[in-house]
């Protein structure tokens, strides 16, 4: 009998699925384990695996197309094996009542003659694509559907609106075909960053500041601490560790910064909920650490170091990714200074880490060797100015440069 494969339900968050790529084609003969396609759901991405031996006799889905979990989107059964309209169906049987419904009204017959005319070509549109369009005034008779069905997916709505605010900005140029040499396709995880990071930047006024904190001290510290921290708690502390501590320290002291704008509104946060950036090999994840203001820096430490395991393997939920309330995101490692974060929406603020500069300098008469960190804070200048938020992260430079404090 025919096995259905489904999108699976990553996280209780989580409202719909992509297929980002099809490893097997229908008549395809599969083991039971085989990976037959792989899904993403915004950040996490996973393989999905044949549930028996067989051949792929459907495919319902294809791919970069969305769809609620629940839905079946192949099947696996023996070789001629014939699909009944009940498993066609099945699909629309699964899909979530308020869908249905609003598939229903679009296909039910005109009220009257001037509607028919009106409606000659039935639109098939997913209510959050609907409910998207509708809010930036897109008709939605002009949008090609990529779904099942020609449907209209929510991804296709935001490539309309990405189409239409890159030519708003940059006229179109003609390509010289002879210089154009690959053309890769955005995708999966990268397609769901490009959205997130043009409509952070569509949606909010972001300001960056700089400043550069000493960190000798610190790194005399956290050389001193390294063996009895890896030895009593097995977590080794580093200096990303001690910045995070400084940041969830520096946040409760200036709560307008752990906050989000919202509908003409300032949401101050009561808890810190710390997003640590993950470089992945296809892209960019947030682990959050939840209520990080009731950990302390061995606490922190440790859950930093699982929540950055668990994104690199694959296995970090989404329930992980969501409800951060401020970001801290670290190029140090790749020799960058000074750069410019792009905020985490609808957070107020993010911190971005540079390389750690060795350099002479003056401690009264004495020349010294220092070592300075380089901090970059973009903020949104909606909820509040330069001077607070440079007054934040001058709070973040003190602890750093007071380490003791972040051990109290």
């Amino acid at each position: 009998m025919a096995a259905e494969v489904v999108m699976p339900k990553l996280g209780m968050a989580m409202k719909e699925g992509t297929v980002s790529t099809w490893n097997k084609k229908v008549g395809d003969s599969v083991s039971k384990g085989d990976m037959i396609a792989s899904i993403n759901s915004e950040k996490i991405e996973m393989d999905i695996e044949a549930p028996q031996d067989g051949v792929i006799l459907d495919i319902l889905v294809q791919e970069d197309v969305g769809v609620p979990p629940g839905t079946i989107i192949c099947y696996v059964g023996k070789p001629n094996e014939q699909l009944t309209e009940q498993n066609r169906s099945a699909n629309e049987l699964q899909a979530p009542k308020n869908e249905v419904a609003a598939a229903i009204s679009l296909e039910e017959p005109p009220a009257n003659a001037a509607t028919a005319k009106k409606n000659k070509e039935t639109v098939r549109i997913s209510p959050i694509a609907r409910k998207i369009a509708e809010s930036e005034n897109l008709n939605i008779e002009t949008i090609k559907g990529t779904g099942p069905k020609g449907r209209i997916t929510k991804a296709d709505v935001e490539n309309v609106l990405a189409k239409r605010a890159s030519e708003a900005s940059h006229p179109p140029a003609e390509i010289d075909k002879a210089l154009k040499k690959e053309t890769l396709p955005v995708a999966g995880m990268r397609k769901v960053i490009a959205s997130r990071m043009h409509n952070s930047l569509l949606n909010s006024a972001q300001l960056t500041i700089n400043m550069k904190a000493d960190v000798t001290d610190l790194l005399s510290l956290q050389r001193e601490i390294k063996d009895v921290t890896q030895q009593r708690h097995g977590v080794k502390i580093s200096l990303t560790d001690f910045i995070a501590r400084a940041v969830v320290l520096s946040l409760q002291e200036h709560k307008q910064m752990n906050s989000a704008y919202s509908d003409n509104e300032i949401h101050l946060y009561n808890h810190v909920h710390l997003g640590m950036a993950v470089a992945l090999e296809n892209g960019l994840v947030v682990p959050v650490m939840q209520h990080a203001e009731k950990m302390s820096l061995v606490e922190l430490a440790a859950e930093i170091k699982t929540r950055a395991a668990d994104a690199r393997q694959g296995q970090l939920s989404t329930d992980r990714m969501q409800g951060s309330t401020f970001t801290i995101t670290n190029l140090g490692a790749y020799g960058v200074e000074y750069f410019t974060p792009v905020l985490n929406p609808p957070e107020t603020g993010i911190l971005g880490v540079g390389a750690t500069e060795d350099v002479p300098m003056y401690q009264g008469d004495e020349l010294q060797r220092r070592n300075l960190l380089p901090l970059s804070l973009t903020f949104d200048h909606r909820v509040l100015d330069g001077s607070p938020a440079a007054n934040f992260l001058g709070t973040i430079k003190q602890y750093l440069e007071q380490p003791i404090l972040l051990l109290l």
